[in-house]
């Protein structure tokens, strides 16, 4: 969405960021962020297995843990050994984690829910921990399970580190040779083949682990780019899906990367346009989006030398700020109603205090470093999304956004080196189904905007989409959300749902100083 004509045109952006944890269409993960080397044998959907039996896969208690994340969860966990090829089923072999959370209930329901995770490159047994709340009525009757997808977690991880001196460069443009080399390092050090680690054969292995434990059919629940891993099941396997959740949803058919400036833009209008609407707000911080692009203008003209404490280390560090820094974080504040909230008081304190920004930076991207699996990631999105659109559509796409091309353009230029798998000729097909579904969506949401789930409807004739007012990715866990996930998982219908109370949602009240809100 472009800014209004009466705004003053926003600073030009330099062409890509060098930084990977950019280059994530959304997480598209939740933050709070939004992926086959097949024979034409696999192109069509694998056939239905007969009915599962006793369970297989042999399972002992262990503790759930997560980065950032004090509490523990207990669980039952395994290992399923598949080959990392399952077209020649020869090779390399990798072993799948999984932990299980059993129903409460002395009579559970034969149909778990199964839990996919965003990013791509997060893990289940990981993000889980952070929506466990979200899922405390639905596992009274169900049991959870988590999958750490292929190339996540403790499934055979794909991570590369990259090094201090690339995290430095502001752009690829500055470095792209060595941007390349750190690329081609990273491949060769890959104990994997990365055309193995896409979305239609992570579904093949998340239907052996169904098999080996037992289930029949399936309940799925898919968080940001987990709805397209979950659309994929579906499409493979459609008579093992009994009913499906999808929260931030990613149509089959999009290419996602090439909008990412675009949705991140027009959720960032809709955050200035609640200010203003706000007394309070407007009150406190008037002409916000004028002070936004002085901000961006500044830092573009020059980047900002600051000294702040590194997060990991405690110790003080200087470090120069940049116009992409500020928009990284921009864009990652606005997926959660806890950030939103923030925005306008770091936007107004931006001029007289980078150095609160640049500390914000370096948490935010210390995290998603410790969140994020980046080489699997490459490998979905340069399969699935990359070869389907141009660097002219690109460039097109990112103007008069605070963005620009930082994701779409760097996506582009990490897939001329990364290896890409060709997909089934349907991948890209909208996926057809009458499974109950039920779509959500935060109106805010600055990766996922609620029209991609209006998308993926047209071809789901028996689902329905709600969307959570003033919010942005990943809605699964605010108001009454929960207790209509439940419910729907109970009634394994959309029909009968009273969704009224959805709209009693409200976006959290902005902070006015950095001690909170007006009480």
């Amino acid at each position: 969405m472009s800014r209004p004509p009466s705004d003053p045109p926003l600073a030009p952006m330099k062409k890509y960021s060098s930084l990977s944890r950019l280059l994530v269409p959304s997480a598209w993960f939740p933050l709070s962020l939004v992926f086959l080397a097949l024979t034409v044998a696999a192109c069509t959907s694998p056939a239905t297995p007969p009915p599962s039996a006793e369970p297989t896969l042999p399972l002992a208690e262990c503790s759930l843990a997560a980065p950032g994340i004090s509490s523990q969860f207990d669980a039952q966990c395994g290992k399923l050994t598949v080959y990392e090829n399952p077209t020649t089923q020869t090779g390399r072999q990798i072993d799948l984690n999984i932990a299980v959370i059993p129903a409460v209930s002395r009579n559970p329901a034969p149909d778990p829910v199964f839990f996919l995770a965003g990013g791509p490159g997060q893990a289940a047994t990981e993000s889980f921990l952070a929506v466990q709340n979200a899922f405390r009525d639905i596992n009274r009757d169900r049991d959870i399970v988590l999958v750490d997808q292929r190339g996540t977690g403790a499934s055979h991880p794909l991570r590369c580190e990259i090094p201090p001196e690339l995290e430095t460069e502001e752009t690829l443009e500055d470095n792209s040779a060595a941007f390349t080399a750190f690329l081609e390092t990273c491949l060769s050090e890959l104990d994997a083949d990365p055309t193995q680690y896409t979305t239609a054969i992570a579904m093949q292995d998340l239907d052996q682990v169904r098999a080996a434990l037992g289930y029949d059919q399936i309940n799925l629940y898919g968080v940001s780019y987990g709805t397209r891993a979950a659309l994929t099941y579906l499409h493979l396997y459609p008579t093992r899906v009994r009913t499906a959740i999808l929260d931030g949803v990613v149509p089959q058919q999009l290419a996602l990367g090439l909008d990412v400036a675009t949705d991140a833009q027009h959720a960032l209008d809709l955050i200035f346009a609640r200010c203003a609407a706000d007394p309070i707000c407007t009150e406190n911080f008037p002409n916000l989006p004028t002070r936004f692009d002085e901000i961006l203008t500044t830092l573009e003209a020059a980047p900002v030398p600051v000294q702040v404490t590194d997060p990991i280390t405690g110790e003080f560090r200087d470090m120069e700020f940049t116009r992409d820094m500020f928009a990284i974080i921009m864009r990652f504040y606005s997926y959660s109603p806890t950030t939103v909230a923030l925005l306008p008081l770091l936007i107004s304190t931006a001029q007289t205090d980078y150095a609160r920004l640049a500390s914000q930076y370096l948490i935010l991207t210390t995290d998603l470093n410790t969140s994020l699996n980046n080489a699997m990631g490459y490998s979905v999105q340069c399969a699935e999304d990359t070869p389907f659109y141009t660097a002219e559509q690109a460039t097109t796409a990112a103007e008069n956004t605070y963005l620009g091309e930082m994701v779409s353009g760097g996506l582009l230029e990490i897939c001329k080196t990364w290896p890409r798998s060709p997909i089934p000729a349907d991948y890209k097909d909208p996926v057809q189904s009458d499974v109950p579904i039920l779509l959500l969506s935060g109106e805010y949401d600055p990766v996922t905007p609620p029209a991609y789930a209006d998308l993926a409807a047209q071809t789901l004739p028996n689902s329905l989409h709600l969307i959570a007012p003033g919010q942005g990715h990943n809605v699964i866990y605010l108001g009454c959300i929960p207790d209509l996930a439940e419910q729907f998982l109970s009634m394994g219908t959309v029909n009968g749902l009273e969704t009224a109370c959805v709209n009693e949602i409200e976006p959290f009240p902005f902070f006015i100083n950095f001690s909170g809100p007006m009480p």
